[in-house]
């Protein structure tokens, strides 16, 4: 198929100095090879940037080692205006660009599903297809950088930042990265792989998080996917992680970054630092670091007087000069100059909204309850309390959209005229304050009053003794804030209802909520105070409550017998007196467990519509971001009762999941009649989730990581794995992360690595699969030899997608233990009804293969190995042998 515009309604803007480009499009059932030309072996950019070294001063040379701040981009490095050589100008780019400049086109650019969802659509060419707009879009915006892609392993659930790369697996991930800088760096502008390496967590990020792990897991597990990107997309930089590798800083680990990036990896690029990532000079420099970033705290002045004084060598100076040249002169960056031309953001807005609707995962339809049945479906009740909004994660992939189409306007615009749909919230807006501090759900709205509206009166000081007027006065839905990074304006994505809080409350600051709160129903309750700093609730003017100078976030307690419809006043003073973690800020949360009978209000009001409507479709969302891990894999803030309060009032009914990643749904799912996992499906989600629920597109995409039970039922379950304890997460689990880890250790995912439903149906065999492999010099099988032939058919009614899935089986007896299944190869086809297919897929060889920690190298033990093939892990069949030689 080709990327074609879907016909949906544009109501962005068209920014007043927008020249149209349309950036060319591609067919998504091309398949160019994965390796890219290598800009290294380009001599003319290596002769053109030893010329230009040998006129530069070392004050120049030093210059170009370091950023400076500015806040018009992500990352900036200034331009040498005297030898022509052009600022380094660097966009956020995971989702699409980050326009930090808010005169640029209004600081908005195309906000794209997030990587996890391409990786859903396991097609190589839409990752390409991502990249290639995405960097057009960053060139014609003004910038030459795209700090994208990530390639960092979701090795666990709850990790904050795993909707910013492509899963759980290596092999995917590699894939789709590699493709992803191929894209970018078609235009003039350089990709980042980031972040190396192990990075999988954002607690202790910025204190010293040490992933702990081994010379094995290290090198099949998270550097893998980093070298497919190297060695297929020729990545023009690369960015260290904040975190330490068992017990070195990223950005000053020579075995990272020279030993395995630059000599076995073969990278030819310049390596720079993540923000304030770099904590020495000579440590860092000797390393492997190249470019320190945001600023030359590090690499400005104490590196000049390193080397006049003799203690660094020029001519080691001059190679990190020619490190980060030579891929500007490469890559077009002295020929081809930024512009500010703006894009065609129509045509891009309808390329995101083909990116949507390829990755979508039907994950559950009972009784063929979709594609939505017109003739027989006349009223829809849309329910969700952020169903009427665009969700994205937050943090530096945060995207301001050229538009925004929420799943309610999707779906009203495809029933079109004769279809009533209506709209009912259902819980409270989704916060970050609620939904990534631990502990209790929040007291919500629907039993808190102030002067007759739902919520508490808050007050707002920017000081400890609530001196001088409040700054802020106003009534909030709940009492929660989280503040600090995740809730900074340009980097926070909860919902848009909810007010933001300026940043000089971040710290010292004092806040006080009351409000009314009616008993709705008689039983025995539990209030939490839960804060970073000093809080205590009042209860009718009683102390009942306290939190006093916790230097973590720490919850307390108190138990008490209500009865229905009394009313008593409450009262939270809370004080932010503690020293505040790196990227954090004032932290305070107002929570409860409530009897088992109490059912929300908005719950019961949604409940009330969906019984009088055909079909109820519930859009729920978790709250992802950098900067925080989730706390659980809950849905925060009501929305697991409010799904069972909806299927429980009508039996069809319809949940779409508005998340970063699997969240827990086995405390519902037997209840509904259809799960779609839409993930955070960029600016124009609202129109796919509604052609997909129409079945306009047939939903193709399988999941790029495993969805458990609960937190309790994964491979990293143990707190020292996750998020570890002190400093220290223990990857323990070794090589067994993801499907292979359930695998390993008998655990049943509720939805396996893989998984994705169709409209209809397909019919999979190996026609053929090779009989000896050989195994060369480097320890690895020969590609040419792994060559599996797949035939597919199309059996069902409709057109369709399917993904052919192959994994080659462990190997017992070997001296290490191996994956029980791990993905060898893959390829999606498209199919009319009762059309087949032969396709051939290429198998991985290091899919077969152990990373040897006596020999440092990659090994392939030999004999017989058993191949799968299906649609998803844990279905996959077996089909044959190989024999490897």
């Amino acid at each position: 198929m080709t990327l074609t515009t879907p016909g949906a309604r544009r109501r962005g803007r068209l920014k007043t100095f927008v020249v149209f480009a349309t950036v060319a499009v591609m067919s998504l059932g091309a398949t160019p090879a994965l390796a890219a030309a290598n800009w290294a072996d380009d001599s003319s950019a290596q002769s053109r940037a030893e010329e230009l070294l040998a006129q530069m001063t070392l004050e120049e040379k030093v210059g170009m080692l370091h950023g400076e701040i500015n806040g018009n981009y992500g990352f900036y490095n200034a331009p040498i205006e005297r030898l022509g050589i052009p600022a380094l100008t660097m966009a956020d780019g995971p989702a699409g660009v980050r326009l930090a400049n808010p005169d640029v086109n209004e600081g908005e650019a195309t906000a794209f599903p997030a990587p996890i969802a391409i990786a859903a659509s396991w097609e190589a060419d839409i990752a390409e297809q991502f990249g290639r707009t995405a960097g057009a879009e960053a060139f014609s915006t003004g910038h030459n950088v795209l700090l994208s892609p990530a390639a960092d392993i979701f090795r666990d659930p709850r990790a904050g930042r795993g909707f910013e790369a492509f899963g759980e697996d290596s092999l995917l991930s590699g894939v789709m990265a590699a493709r992803h800088i191929v894209g970018i760096q078609s235009n003039p502008v350089l990709a980042d792989i980031k972040h190396l390496s192990a990075y999988n967590q954002e607690t202790n990020r910025l204190i010293g998080g040490n992933a702990i792990v081994s010379e094995r897991a290290y090198q099949e597990v998270y550097n893998r996917p980093i070298a497919m990107a190297v060695e297929g997309g020729h990545p023009a930089s690369a960015m260290c992680a904040f975190n330490k590798i068992n017990g070195v800083w990223a950005c000053e680990n020579a075995e990272l970054l020279t030993t395995i990036l630059r000599q076995q990896m073969s990278f030819a690029g310049f390596v720079m630092s993540d923000y304030n990532a770099t904590h020495t000079t000579v440590e860092s420099f000797a390393a492997g670091l190249d470019q320190e970033q945001p600023a030359n705290y590090h690499f400005g002045d104490e590196l000049i007087r390193l080397v006049n004084e003799g203690t660094i060598a020029m001519a080691d100076v001059d190679a990190k000069v020619l490190n980060v040249l030579r891929p500007m002169f490469a890559l077009g960056l002295f020929d081809n100059p930024v512009v500010t031309t703006g894009f065609d953001e129509v045509a891009n807005a309808s390329t995101a909204q083909t990116f949507a609707e390829r990755s979508m995962v039907l994950l559950k339809n009972d009784n063929g309850i979709l594609p939505v049945s017109e003739a027989n479906t006349r009223s829809i009740a849309v329910i969700g309390a952020d169903a009427d909004t665009d969700v994205a994660g937050g943090g530096s992939s945060l995207v301001k959209g050229t538009d925004s189409v929420s799943p309610l306007e999707g779906i009203q615009a495809r029933a079109g005229e004769g279809v009533t749909v209506t709209y009912s919230p259902g819980t409270d807006p989704i916060g970050n304050g609620a939904a990534l501090l631990p502990g209790p759900d929040v007291v919500p709205s629907d039993v808190l009053s102030t002067d007759g509206q739902p919520g508490l009166l808050a007050q707002y000081w920017t000081n400890l003794d609530r001196s001088g007027d409040p700054g802020i006065t106003r009534v909030e839905p709940f009492a929660a804030q989280n503040l600090g990074f995740v809730s900074l304006p340009s980097f926070n994505a909860q919902s848009p209802k909810l007010p933001e809080t300026p940043r000089e409350y971040n710290n010292e600051m004092a806040a006080t909520w009351t409000s009314t709160l009616t008993v709705p129903v008689s039983g025995s309750y539990q209030f939490s105070v839960g804060a970073e700093g000093s809080a205590t609730l009042f209860f009718d003017d009683q102390p009942v409550v306290t939190v006093d100078q916790a230097s973590e976030f720490a919850t307390n307690t108190w138990d008490v017998e209500l009865t229905e419809g009394d009313t008593h006043t409450v009262r939270i003073e809370y004080q932010h007196d503690v020293a505040t973690a790196p990227d954090a800020g004032s932290q305070f949360k107002f929570g409860w467990v409530p009897p088992a009978g109490f059912v929300a209000a908005q719950a019961k009001a949604a409940a009330d519509q969906a019984a009088q409507s055909d079909l109820a479709v519930v859009v729920v969302r978790d709250l992802a971001t950098e900067g925080a891990d989730k706390p659980s894999l809950a849905l925060p803030q009501g929305q697991d009762d409010l799904i069972r309060q909806v299927s429980a009032a009508n039996p069809n009914t319809v949940v779409v999941l508005t998340t970063g990643g699997p969240v827990e749904t086995a405390s519902w799912d037997a209840q509904v009649s259809a799960l779609l996992q839409a993930w955070y499906a960029g600016q124009e989600q609202g129109d796919a989730v509604a052609r997909i629920l129409y079945g306009d597109v047939n939903p193709s995409g399988h999941l790029p990581v495993s969805f458990p039970v609960d937190e309790t039922q994964m491979p990293t379950s143990s707190p020292e794995q996750f998020p570890g304890i002190g400093v220290d997460t223990v990857y323990s689990e070794g090589i067994f992360v993801g499907y292979k880890g359930y695998a390993e250790r008998d655990l049943t995912p509720h939805y396996p690595f893989g998984h994705g439903l169709s409209y209809t149906s397909f019919d999979v065999s190996a026609t053929n699969i090779p009989g000896r492999v050989r195994l060369g010099p480097d320890g690895l099988a020969n590609a040419d030899d792994l060559r599996v032939e797949v035939a597919v058919t199309n059996t069902g009614a409709v057109a369709g997608s399917h993904v052919v899935q192959i994994y080659a089986g462990g190997r017992p007896g070997q001296k290490v233990d191996m994956a029980e299944r791990q993905l060898a190869g893959f390829t999606k086809v498209d199919l009319d009804p009762g059309a087949t297919t032969n396709v051939t897929v290429t198998l991985d060889p290091k899919s077969f293969a152990l990373w040897d920690e006596d020999q440092d190298r990659w090994d392939t033990p030999r004999g017989s190995v058993e191949l799968f093939l299906g649609g998803d892990v844990e279905s996959a069949s077996a089909v044959g042998r190989i024999v490897l030689r």
